[in-house]
Parts: C-alpha cells; sequence; structure tokens
C-alpha cells in the first residue's frame, strides 16, 4: 500500500512544485524513487518527529502541500502537541503519511502497534482521517488530500482487503462505500481488516444471516448520512477495526447514533481496553485479540440470538 502511495505522490510532486515530502528518518527504499525525481521537495529531517512537524506547519503556511511520512505511532504520539498547537490550530496544510497502522509491525511489540491513532487524530479540530482499505483507494485518498486544504491522517496498513479497483470512483472523502448488501446486520469497517468483514459475511450468509458490509475510508469526517440509514434499515450495526474500540471507528459510528436517536443495537469489535502486549503477525493478534472473521461471526450470532 505504501508503495503506491509514494508512487502516486511522486507522480503529483513532478506536476507541482509546491508538494514536499519529509521523512523522520525512515522509509529509504520506499521513497527512492520520489527522492530521486523530486530531490528539491524532500527532506530528511532525522529522528526528529517534533521537528518534521514544526518545519511541516512553516512550510505548509507558506504556501506548500507537505507530507509528513513515518511509522504511525512516531509522528502521532511523538508530536501530538506539534500537530495541535501548530498544524491543527492553524489549519495548515500538514498531511500525516503514517505506516504501519494496527499491528502491521506486530512483531515489534507495543511500541510500534496503533491502536489509539485513530481516536487521538479524530479529536484534533480541523483534522481529516482517512484509513484506506487496499493500494489503489490509498493512492486515489493522496489525490483527494492533496486538492483538499488543511490537515489530514492517511493510515496506511500492511494488509489489503483484496478488492479489485472500480472503473469509476472507489473513495469519495467523508463517504462511505457499500460493499455488499444484506438486511441482517450491517459490518461497517476500514482498513486491510476489511477483508475480515467479508469472509465473515461469506460465513454468516451460509447460516442464513444476510450481513451488509460498508466500508468506511474516511472516519472524519465520516458519512453521517450512510450511518443513519444503516441505523433504520439493519436490526443490528457492527463495528470492525484494527485500533481500540474506544474513540476510532466504533466510537465515530456509536456518536452517530446516540446523536439522532437510533435504538439499534451497536456492537464495537477492536481492542478492548488494553494494550497489546502480545506480539506476533498481524494475522495473529488479530486471531488473538478477536477481531478476526471468526470472531466477528460469532459476535453477530450471539447478538443476533
Amino acid at each position: 500500500m505504501r508503495d503506491h502511495v509514494i508512487g502516486r505522490l511522486t507522480e503529483l510532486a513532478l506536476e507541482d512544485p509546491r508538494i514536499m515530502l519529509i521523512t523522520g528518518d525512515l522509509g529509504f527504499g520506499v521513497l527512492d524513487l520520489y527522492r530521486e525525481k523530486c530531490a528539491s521537495q524532500f527532506i530528511n529531517a532525522g529522528v526528529a518527529e517534533q521537528n518534521m512537524t514544526a518545519m511541516a506547519t512553516g512550510m505548509a503556511m507558506e504556501g506548500f502541500i507537505v507530507f509528513t511520512y513515518s511509522i504511525a505511532n512516531f509522528p502521532i504520539l511523538r508530536c501530538l502537541e506539534q500537530l495541535r498547537n501548530d498544524a491543527c490550530y492553524h489549519d495548515a496544510n500538514v498531511n500525516v503519511l503514517a505506516v504501519g497502522g494496527g499491528f502491521s509491525y506486530g512483531a515489534l511489540g507495543m511500541s510500534h502497534h496503533a491502536t489509539e491513532d485513530l481516536s487521538i487524530m479524530r479529536a484534533l479540530p480541523n483534522m481529516k482521517v482517512v484509513v484506506p482499505s487496499d493500494p489503489w483507494q490509498a493512492a486515489i485518498a493522496i489525490d483527494s488530500l492533496v486538492d483538499s486544504p488543511g490537515p489530514s491522517y492517511l493510515r496506511i496498513d500492511k494488509s489489503s482487503a483484496g478488492f479489485e479497483k472500480p472503473s469509476e470512483g472507489g473513495f469519495d472523502l467523508g463517504k462511505g462505500r457499500w460493499i455488499r448488501r444484506g438486511q441482517d446486520v450491517a459490518i461497517i469497517g476500514s482498513g486491510g481488516i476489511l477483508a475480515e468483514c467479508v469472509v465473515a459475511a461469506n460465513i454468516l450468509a451460509e447460516n442464513d444471516v444476510a450481513a451488509g458490509v460498508l466500508e468506511m475510508a474516511t472516519i472524519k469526517p465520516i458519512d453521517e448520512d450512510a450511518v443513519r440509514a444503516a441505523a433504520l434499515q439493519f436490526p443490528l450495526i457492527v463495528t470492525v477495526e484494527e485500533h481500540s474500540i474506544i474513540g476510532g471507528l466504533g466510537g465515530a459510528v456509536a456518536e452517530v447514533m446516540a446523536q439522532e436517536g437510533c435504538g439499534t443495537p451497536l456492537v464495537r469489535i477492536g481492542l478492548g481496553d488494553i494494550y497489546s502486549s502480545v506480539v506476533g503477525s498481524q494475522q495473529y493478534l488479530r486471531n488473538r485479540y478477536g477481531m478476526d472473521a471468526a470472531a466477528i461471526v460469532g459476535r453477530v450470532q450471539d447478538a443476533l440470538a
């Protein structure tokens, strides 16, 4: 997914000299092509994410479209004050490109598990939060963010949902997309873990449960109309995310449903109020923390029962 994003960013940077990419001393192999073709639009800030973000904000306020690049937790948790006070407060065109969302770097331990990033970034005024499910969708999202002023957070996953690129569309900032229709339960997901949602829907279909799957690639601003319509149509809503169940996708959906007075039951699937202290592959951790297809099926069946 990151290769597609950097590839598209390189193409756009060649056309627009305002685009800048700043790395926190990471991604050398991935960024080689960009650095070679757009040398004057590239900066390595070193292992200094706070300075990187402050620098990006200053450049954005001078008219540049700036992207910062690092492993998910580093350009967020290490420099939250700079994001809040500099980038977001000034509504600067600073776009955080974060690789390794969720359990992508599962074997490196909880310091590299990005499981609070969505809730943190959602809370920042002016910040847009985008979680693409596939490489082609991530590349399209880059276009949308370049064309959209103000700060944004693009969370890149090591896995992908495996959907084919449609002939038209596939990503609209702030809009959900139905992947599968149903009437018994609506499963709302984002990121590569959406693949687990589709597998779960197939298993449920074999057990006479028709599950709809709604992709929510933009978590902020969330598609309130799509959430509201799903809550009115389905007897059960289930959210699935490779993230804490507090404040992320599940939290955003719950807020919309509560605000609209929807009485539909909601099940949030994700990491509980715990640290992910176990290490292993991304798939292993999904299984371990109950957010794989089998776990989704079990939670849906229990809720419907």
